[in-house]
């Protein structure tokens, strides 16, 4: 299907099929077709598709190709990265459920459907969060919610992703033979103490949106051999710990097809490990939604390896509860159909998981949502070097500026 969007409704209803009437919203995608998939359990060999468009003048659906196809489909992964909550909670951050009454964010979470949660790990930040032992005290209380765990290397003191990729402080001037060492070392000490206090992790990418290497310069995509010997080092230490856990390698920019190639393609000539790709994708920085489908499924079948979304987000409202500018605030910004409300940011969600719930062959794991938690607390902005650097992203944050929990959290039980 496609769509200029703007109508009061628009879903398919699937009816008459052995159960109640279940409804899908069709995304908003005027740029280029989408193809959206509905489970739905049918006894009694009949069920009724009915496509429906509540529309104002002007306003325009197309829908072709409608089949009916035995199997399952839905997604695995209903996750949030959580990697500010503790700081947050140290500095006075509250997280409300629904009501408004206090309580955990993590079990907030879990009661509204999320499964799984994202920790980032710097080596030695300046602010003491987001190292070592902040993980491993988080990760305790995400296995206690009966959540599984993804560990987040950045291989920094800093935020790490495309255009930035810093070495941490202890390894400046460090030979690329003893960065693979320091990769390797770091990943194990890490996560072998996740084991050994039975909080092992599930999941681990080695890397963050590294689109142009990592441990710049010796990591760089300008050098794809010493590049590939950093990640497989990493690779071997995380197998080293646990054989089971799963290594993604972690991209942004997930509407651009053929960087996406251009990036795996050489891993893959290079003999670089890896067993899922995870692939940031925020809307109104990285393509339409078609682009984003068209890459997700392209990678999925070049590389034969389950996909997932690693990061997404979308704004609640445009104006900032702190005195820093947030990084989205402009309605220009926006993806076209998706205002910045509660219901722009639920339908974003659920939109962009029908396009992972739809990668063929089952290859679709799911969504972490970038960053759940991350309301505007001081002293908890996005310089650990700066006390009092500001959040530009409490406007997209999960949870209000009452700090109560948002009803777009219903994304999380998306099929």
């Amino acid at each position: 299907m496609r769509s200029g969007g703007g109508q009061k409704s628009a879903y398919i209803a699937l009816k008459n099929c052995g159960g109640a009437e279940q409804r899908t919203d069709l995304p908003v995608s005027a740029s280029g077709w989408i193809r959206i998939v509905v489970p739905v359990k049918v006894t009694g060999n009949q069920c009724t598709i009915s496509i429906n468009s509540d529309a104002n003048a002007g306003n325009w659906i197309n829908v072709d190709d409608l089949t009916f196809t035995s199997g399952t489909s839905g997604t695995s992964i209903k996750g949030a990265d959580i990697s500010s909550l503790a700081k947050s909670e140290a500095k006075g951050g509250v997280y409300r459920n629904s009501s408004g009454t206090a309580g955990d964010a993590l079990a907030v979470l879990k009661s509204s459907g999320m499964n799984y949660a994202r920790l980032k790990v710097w080596v030695n930040p300046a602010d003491g969060y987001n190292n070592k032992a902040r993980v491993l005290a988080t990760a305790k209380r995400v296995k206690a919610q009966g959540m599984k765990l993804l560990v987040d290397f950045h291989y920094s003191d800093f935020w790490a992703d495309p255009g930035r990729q810093d070495k941490p402080a202890a390894w400046a001037g460090h030979s690329y033979s003893q960065l693979r060492t320091d990769v390797y070392n770091h990943t194990y000490d890490v996560l072998n103490a996740l084991k050994a206090q039975g909080t092992t992790a599930d999941m681990v990418q080695v890397g963050n949106e590294i689109n142009g290497g990592m441990l710049w310069n010796e990591g760089s995509t300008s050098n794809w051999t010493q590049l590939a010997g950093l990640l497989n080092s990493g690779y071997d230490a995380v197998k080293a710990v646990n054989s089971s856990t799963t290594v993604a390698l972690h991209l942004a920019e997930g509407g651009d097809l053929s960087g996406t190639r251009w990036w795996f393609d050489s891993a893959r000539s290079n003999g670089v490990k890896f067993d899922v790709i995870g692939l940031s994708y925020y809307g109104y920085w990285h393509g339409t939604l078609a682009d984003f489908q068209t890459t997700l499924d392209d990678a999925a079948s070049r590389y034969g390896k389950p996909v997932y979304v690693a990061e997404t987000a979308y704004p609640f409202r445009l104006d900032s509860e702190d005195a820093h500018e947030n990084i989205i605030d402009t309605g220009a910004e926006l993806v076209s159909g998706y205002p910045a409300s509660v219901a722009g940011q639920t339908r974003w969600m659920n939109d962009v998981a029908s396009i992972v719930e739809a990668v063929p062959n089952g290859r679709g794991l799911g969504i972490f949502y970038w960053e759940a938690t991350w309301t505007a607390v001081g002293g908890n902005g996005w310089d650990p070097t700066d006390a009092s650097s500001g959040n530009g992203w409490e406007n997209q944050a999960l949870f209000g500026y009452d700090d109560r929990a948002l009803s777009s959290m219903s994304w999380f039980r998306h099929r």
